[in-house]
């Protein structure tokens, strides 16, 4: 048997820190805390609506998109045509009087590339401002990729590691080196879905010589712009129409059915093979492709060919889904301008996020530290040997403190409650499937174990089922070792052999309660793990 090894219980320093900090944020001078912000693209027009909060948080209050393809025709005539024309002001009308429905103290509204290039963009411009009142700004394609550099930022842990940010739209393409959370180099190429696909793919079906010539111009673009880049990108960020239909796509391949695609991972090789699949089939067979909305199966194959090069070029094999992009950094820089954030505010990290979260549903912080402290010795004296991962701590770890937030609904079938949360949250720094498997660990804390019937559990691999299984296990033990909720257990021993785990319990009274209660709950423990339970006192 492995050595036996006291560890103290107590609450964590980034528990206490996250708690001092979460309320450090300036308030407003105003009481209207509602923005809205328009994305034009080439594509479409997104409109989101806002309400902020303080520490820099807001709320969605509401999302709109209209697909109009501003940037219809651009590549022939070089003018937004008269039908683009209409549905743009028609689209921007409407989404006018929603936000003017929800109050909005102020409006940012940018137009990229379709409004950028087009010779009458400025004239399109003035007639909306006269006709809607909405001021636009043209923006460059510098300021595009900092706009998507801002939502990356915080949306994503990227600290210590060397990205590449691109977000895709209907007429270019942002690229953005980094290097943690710093900017090393911004580019913008004329790689966007539309443009692209007037140029290079306007019959149907798409014929292999009109792909290989597409993806040549693509792999020469980029190789012209990026020539400097030394390689060592570690993973791919992509925001945009053509990224999160990627990830859509994807997800119905995979059989899996998560809320969001925010976050999601792609890999390479999936967009290769999907993307070999596309380029085969007629327009209206890739219109019936699951994941793919039938109004982008035309421009999708253009898209993914970005997509694929850009991959290629940068030796990455993961690609992670931003689906916020442009629009939610308009609404960062507008909190900012509107005094609202500050951009000193640090950056967020996944445990602070799932503390603010948890504290919102009030929940019970002592019994939620002392359970997820417990859950984690436990945790490492079984790592070694089951082959648990350090990202496995982070979602037990996660799971752990939001375990009992169902109680903010009702306390029966509160683990259940505690589920639907924590699926339907925004937490940042977790994947869909991460965010599902956190879910469904808390969901198993107490009452029936796993079953294969269970709806939760459709639709995850086998792998990620024994993942809650282990887990759950072993924060389902964890949670009986403080039966009494007051923290009564001050250290633990853990020992680990071919038969069972042992662990030795100590602190300033009598513990019999909480050695009943671990045994009543090793049930999911010892199946996940074929091991027996053995609970002593010091």
């Amino acid at each position: 048997m492995s050595a036996l090894r006291p560890i103290a219980i107590k609450k964590t320093k980034q528990a206490l820190q996250d708690g001092d900090a979460q309320d450090a944020a300036t308030a407003p001078q105003s009481e209207n805390r509602r923005l809205a912000a328009i994305d034009i693209g080439t594509n479409s027009i997104r409109s989101i609506v806002v309400e902020a909060r303080p520490g820099g948080e807001f709320q969605v209050l509401d999302d709109e998109k209209a697909t109009v393809r501003l940037g219809e025709g651009l590549t022939q005539s070089g003018e937004i045509s008269p039908a683009a024309w209409a549905r743009a002001c028609e689209a921007l009308a409407r989404m006018s009087k929603i936000q003017q429905g929800y109050g909005v103290a102020a409006v940012e509204a940018v137009a990229t590339s379709a409004v950028r290039q087009a010779h009458n963009g400025r004239a399109f411009v003035a007639a909306v401002k006269q006709d809607l009142g909405l001021d636009i700004e043209i923006i460059s394609g510098e300021e595009e990729a900092e706009l998507a550099f801002l939502s990356a930022r915080s949306s994503f842990e990227m600290e210590n590691l060397r990205y590449a940010l691109v977000d895709i739209g209907g007429g270019s393409a942002e690229i953005v080196s980094t290097m943690g959370a710093h900017i090393e180099d911004i580019f913008s190429l004329e790689l966007g879905a539309v443009v692209l696909t007037e140029k290079f793919l306007p019959k149907d079906p798409i014929s292999p010589e009109q792909h290989k010539r597409l993806r040549k111009y693509i792999r020469a673009a980029l190789k012209k712009s990026l020539s400097d880049q030394d390689g060592g990108i570690q993973c791919l960020i992509g925001s945009g129409g053509a990224m999160t239909t990627i990830a859509a796509m994807v997800m119905a391949q995979r059989r899996e059915q998560f809320s969001s695609v925010q976050g999601y991972d792609v890999l390479r090789s999936e967009v290769v093979h999907l993307l070999a699949m596309l380029a085969r089939k007629p327009l209206s067979e890739r219109r019936a492709v699951p994941g793919l909305a039938p109004e982008r199966a035309d421009i999708i194959v253009a898209g993914m060919t970005v997509v694929d090069e850009i991959m290629r070029r940068f030796g990455t094999n993961i690609l992670k889904i931003n689906e916020r992009g442009i629009r939610h950094g308009l609404i960062l820089r507008s909190l900012e301008k509107h005094g609202l954030a500050s951009r000193e505010t640090p950056a967020a990290d996944w445990r602070s996020t799932v503390l603010k979260f948890a504290r919102s549903c009030h929940f019970n912080e002592d019994h939620a530290d002392q359970v997820a402290q417990l859950a984690l010795n436990i945790f490492d004296a079984l790592a070694p040997d089951f082959h648990l991962l350090p990202r496995h701590r982070h979602l037990l770890e996660a799971a752990a403190l939001l375990h009992d937030i169902g109680y903010f609904i009702n306390y029966a079938r509160h683990h259940k409650h505690s589920y639907h949360l924590i699926r339907h949250a925004s937490l940042f720094g977790f994947s869909p499937r991460e965010q599902e498997i956190i879910a469904n660990v808390a969901r198993y804390h107490r009452r029936a174990l796993p079953k294969k019937s269970h709806d939760n559990l459709q639709g995850l691999t086998a792998e990620d089922q024994r993942t809650i299984k282990r887990l759950g296990g072993i924060l389902r033990l964890a949670d009986g070792l403080d039966r009494r909720r007051n923290r009564m257990v001050k250290s633990i021993e853990c020992g680990l052999d071919a038969r069972e785990l042992r662990i030795r319990l100590s602190g300033a009274e009598d513990l019999s309660v909480e050695v009943y209660g671990g045994e009543s709950k090793s049930d999911l423990f010892e199946a996940a793990f074929d091991r027996k339970l053995k609970i002593l006192i010091n």
